[in-house]
């Protein structure tokens, strides 16, 4: 048995236990403010495709939380909708206390807030990169928000992930991961409150997701991070809110606890069962998706 493997046998060991315990998942609390909201949230693409149906959910401040589901059951289309930059093509979004739409986001002082105090990384960091040097990358955001003290926060948060090195590089000549920090930093210079991310770790190397799962539980922020990967996910939050096939949320809780739910991890399609053999024995069990 690999090391990792190891670490999966603990993980569902403890989750066993942790099914039967009653868990605090809320870090902060279960008092904390809430901060941004989906309210009977559904959404079809070209008014035909469903990809989210009558999704209910609440980020609370300093909250680590981890949305889960297979591939197409919505997690991105989510992500996008929480950040404003689609509307849902039914239900509401609120963020601390006023509903966003694409008609309010055009007043200017609503719009300056919001897009500095939520923050979303694409799970492709080419498509977030546009300009000539790593430096002009990161300062973006707030030359377009207005934000002082730009040079000063570019080198912070440029040395912070790890990138101070590149100010004069083009991003483009990065690799994955560096890309991945530069958009990181691009994000955070602007200090927002909510950090949305959608699938970080799917280019990057076992040690760089050491690193970004570290750099990730050190934020003060309210984080919302999509995977579906299930070694992964107790390492990036301590609620898990899991989308299922059918696009709706199926489960909103402890992450321990999901994982020793075996019922409810199907269901999702977040474990597979195949053959395999141990030395001469050919036998079929449930797997779940490492992250190495």
């Amino acid at each position: 048995m690999t090391e990792m493997h190891q670490f999966l046998a603990r993980r569902i060991r403890n989750a066993a236990k942790a099914a039967t315990t009653p868990q605090h998942y809320r870090l902060i609390g279960s008092d904390a403010p809430p901060v941004l909201q989906l309210v009977d949230v559904q959404h079809r693409y070209g008014g035909k495709v469903e990809v989210l149906r009558d999704v209910s959910l609440t980020l609370h401040a300093g909250e680590k939380s981890v949305l889960l589901g297979c591939n197409g059951s919505g997690k991105s289309t989510l992500l996008k909708i929480l950040n404003g930059l689609i509307a849902p093509t039914a239900g509401r979004v609120i963020y601390q206390n006023e509903e966003i739409t694409p008609a309010r986001l055009k007043a200017p002082a609503l719009h300056r807030r919001f897009r500095g105090e939520v923050a979303l990384l694409f799970q492709n960091p080419d498509a977030m990169l546009f300009n000539p040097t790593v430096f002009d990358e990161i300062a973006f955001g707030p030359r377009q928000l207005g934000v002082p003290d730009i040079e000063a926060r570019v080198r912070h948060w440029a040395e912070q992930v790890g990138v101070g090195a590149h100010l004069t590089r083009p991003p483009f000549a990065l690799s994955g991961g560096e890309k991945q920090k530069v958009c990181l930093a691009a994000l955070l210079v602007l200090e927002p409150k909510v950090l949305l991310l959608d699938e970080p770790t799917a280019a990057l190397d076992p040690r760089s997701t050491g690193w970004l799962i570290d750099f990730l539980a050190s934020l003060p922020v309210t984080t919302l991070t999509t995977t579906h990967n299930l070694s992964l996910a107790p390492e990036l939050g301590s609620r898990a809110l899991v989308l299922g096939e059918d696009h709706r949320l199926i489960y909103d809780g402890p992450i321990q606890a999901l994982l020793g739910d075996m019922e409810k991890l199907t269901a999702a399609n977040l474990v597979h069962t195949h053959r395999h053999r141990h030395g001469n024995i050919e036998h079929q069990h449930t797997h779940v998706h490492d992250w190495q």
